[in-house]
């Protein structure tokens, strides 16, 4: 199966349904069916091997993915942030490659293929007629490639195949699962995964999708009210900006009625800004999405019932789960094992792994699935004892202190509960006594003040000694990329 079959199934259920909505103009399911098969003979006579955009949110996006896929040709998105060099050394490993751009940046790079401004590859494909393409149904060709965020080092570039993220698709959404009315704002970048899934799973539900082509939390809420959103999905620092919003601006929250269920993840979220948000906005159905690229986007969850019971049990363990990220997805397996690849007991922390049809685990470069289809996803946490999963970071951030290992999420969220904190973050950094210490990032809410005595005695007064930083920093703000992620590697530099 091909993931553009999505795409015709929508066409042929609700081809007068609105699929997209893009700076206020509309395009129905069977628009953007037909300019998917123009696309996708435009890509074939273009003799590529690969389709790129490079480039916001736009019709080009949903229009060139399947293309790309009904043309079988890999589809592979680009972050448009990054610096030249970068975009370069990515550029040259995908040619000969069918480049979209923003119009303005056509001239701006000389590649083996073709570059495209969007605004004119869309006006071309509105002349051209309509045509009847085929194409293949090779489940195991590869759909998607994307180059992984590279905190740690040189991108790899992270393949998926048709039949991964269809699995995916198949086994969470349902088709013709939306109503007419409903609508799912995308926000997030479409070089991400959570993109990817955002586009795919709303085509097979037959939703609306609305794109928001940069993220601003003023336009995010004005989308929201303007065009009766019922679904989005962000990540932490999103929401976190979204909060802010409303708070400051004394946003008329009756405007956003429509809005019943949001997603959020890509990052690990601050549990006090989630009850902030449950506290805010208590009729919208909040949701915790665990996943990865390498696993086609999400492959647990912490559902609404989920949210709530931890907000209002008083039971400890049930009150913690608000920090978890839920339970696997069926179909998914995961354990925590330790540095021997033994599997651990609930509670006891570890490196995490996933299993499943989902689970691509393949990078161009090297397949990283080992025992019977085993992915180490690297990210570091544990399970309690019916199955939810927390996540503390990856297992590259743990600082071992004199043989001591330390989370930094445990400092982190300790932290986070202070009502003078914005952001905070804890990493390792060189220490001649211990090995590696404790070097802390703290980000003040504006106008607060709070001294690093004060905040050792926070640290103190809930966890060891040993988690006092040896070094603090005040910063404006921490670094993350586009996805959410925190980049602790550039952090380091602050502390040297």
């Amino acid at each position: 199966m091909n993931i553009a079959l999505f795409m015709q199934m929508a066409a042929e259920a609700c081809a007068d349904r609105v699929a997209l909505t893009h700076a206020g103009v509309h395009f129905t399911y069977e628009q953007l069916f037909d300019s998917s098969k123009k696309a996708a003979k435009h890509f074939s006579e273009s003799d590529c091997e690969f389709v790129s955009v490079m480039d916001v949110s736009s019709p080009a996006v949903p229009i060139a993915m399947m293309g790309a896929a009904m043309a079988g040709i890999t589809y592979v998105p680009l972050n448009y942030r990054l610096s030249s060099e970068q975009i370069n050394e990515q550029l040259a490993r995908i040619e000969p490659v069918f480049l979209i751009v923003d119009d303005s940046q056509v001239n701006d790079y000389e590649i083996k293929g073709t570059v495209s401004g969007r605004r004119g590859l869309l006006a071309e494909l509105e002349t051209k007629p309509s045509n009847d393409f085929t194409w293949q149904e090779d489940p195991s060709a590869i759909a998607i490639q994307l180059f992984t965020s590279g905190t740690t080092g040189t991108p790899k570039a992270a393949i998926l195949r048709h039949e991964h993220l269809v699995s995916y698709i198949l086994s969470s959404i349902e088709f013709m699962g939306a109503e007419p009315e409903q609508a799912a704002l995308i926000s997030v970048p479409p070089y991400h995964i959570a993109g990817i899934s955002s586009i795919l799973s709303s085509i097979y539900a037959c939703r609306r999708m609305v794109q928001l082509p940069n993220f601003d939390p003023d336009e995010w809420l004005r989308l929201c009210a303007n065009e009766k959103v019922t679904n989005a999905f962000v990540v932490p620092t999103m929401l976190i900006r979204i909060i802010e919003q409303i708070e400051q601006t004394q946003f008329d929250l009756a405007s956003l009625k429509s809005l019943t269920a949001m997603a959020y993840g890509g990052g690990k979220m601050p549990v006090p800004v989630i009850e902030r948000a449950l506290e805010l906005l208590p009729e919208i159905n909040f949701t915790n999405a665990y996943g990865l690229t390498e696993t086609s986007s999400t492959i647990s969850l912490l559902d609404p019932d989920d949210h709530r019971n931890a907000l209002t049990d008083t039971d400890p363990i049930i009150k913690s789960r608000l920090g978890s990220v839920g339970k696997a997805l069926p179909g998914v397996e995961i354990e925590v094992r330790d540095d021997d690849g033994n599997r651990l007991a609930p509670f006891e922390p570890g490196e995490i792994y996933v299993r499943g049809p989902q689970v691509s685990g393949e990078y161009l470069e090297r397949n990283a699935l080992i025992d019977d289809g085993w992915f180490p996803t690297r990210d570091a946490g544990h399970l309690d004892e019916e199955g939810y999963l927390f996540l503390s970071g990856r297992a590259d951030d743990v600082i071992v202190r004199g043989g001591e290992n330390i989370s930094p999420a445990e400092i982190e969220d300790v932290l986070h509960g202070h009502d003078a904190i914005r952001d905070v973050a804890a990493l390792a950094i060189p220490s001649e006594e211990w090995g590696e210490a404790v070097g802390l990032a703290v980000v003040l809410k504006g106008g607060a003040e709070l001294s690093e005595d004060e905040i050792n005695a926070v640290i103190r007064a809930k966890l060891r000694s040993s988690r006092i930083p040896a070094q603090l920093v005040f910063a404006d703000e921490l670094p993350y990329n586009e996805s959410g992620k925190l980049l602790r590697r550039v952090m380091k530099a602050w502390f040297e």
